[in-house]
């Protein structure tokens, strides 16, 4: 097997590990629900702590993390430089935003990308830990935890990288920018314009400004609502 094969076999398996769609899967067997019609339908750790078990959900939001934790771990075994550590990260995510086992729709990939930014980059905590307290202060995370992400690329021409790094860690944070931007329409959001919807998703990470509708949101709410209006 020559070596450029054993990369391209390193991606895709990079790839289909992040594709694994543990939230999806423990909330359809433990709850026979499909979580992306559920809260802000993003299959991922944060809306099963949101929608079902706020301790599954934490449980799911650490195995996402490692995900990133494994890929990288594993392309450092493997000896890998830095460019094919950065691409294996980054097919890692990809996967577990974009997964081929549910259409290409899953999670935010924030989780995941914390695992990855992290471990390529460990002086990059200090920003993460700074971020997180401001989202205790301000009740809202959507805004800092862009600005922790943007902040790895930053870090890493700083500190006087390899190029290949700061660039791939600033694909990692347009990464999560488009799934923010890109993720699909919610039925409840149908009457917003494209120019308020991506506003809203850039700003809040939701289609609309009501956080608690957003997030709370429960298929059958919808069916009850129906049902009372038609009377």
């Amino acid at each position: 097997m020559n070596e450029l094969l054993k990369w391209i076999l390193c991606v895709a398996a990079a790839y289909l590990f992040g594709s694994i769609p543990m939230a999806y899967l423990i909330v359809k067997w433990r709850y026979g629900k499909d979580l992306r019609q559920y809260g802000s339908g993003s299959a991922g750790g944060s809306n099963v702590y949101r929608s079902f078990s706020k301790k599954l959900g934490i449980a799911i939001t650490f195995f996402d993390i490692f995900k990133g934790v494994i890929v990288i771990g594993a392309a450092w075994l493997l000896k890998l430089d830095t460019a094919h550590q950065v691409v294996m990260g980054l097919a890692v995510i990809i996967g577990h935003n974009w997964p081929v086992f549910l259409h290409f729709n899953a999670g935010r990939g924030v989780a995941t990308s914390i695992g990855v930014g992290l471990c390529l980059l460990p002086q990059g905590l200090p920003g993460f830990v700074v971020l997180a307290l401001l989202t205790i202060i301000i009740r809202s995370s959507p805004l800092p935890v862009l600005a922790a992400f943007l902040s790895l690329p930053v870090a890493s021409l700083v500190l006087g990288k390899p190029p290949v790094l700061t660039v791939g860690l600033l694909v990692l944070f347009l990464i999560l920018v488009a799934r923010r931007l890109t993720a699909p329409r919610a039925e409840r959001s149908r009457q917003i314009g494209l120019r308020q919807l991506l506003l809203n998703r850039f700003l809040f990470d939701r289609d609309i400004r009501d956080a608690g509708a957003w997030v709370h949101y429960k298929p059958a709410a919808k069916a009850e609502n129906n049902k009372m209006g038609s009377k």
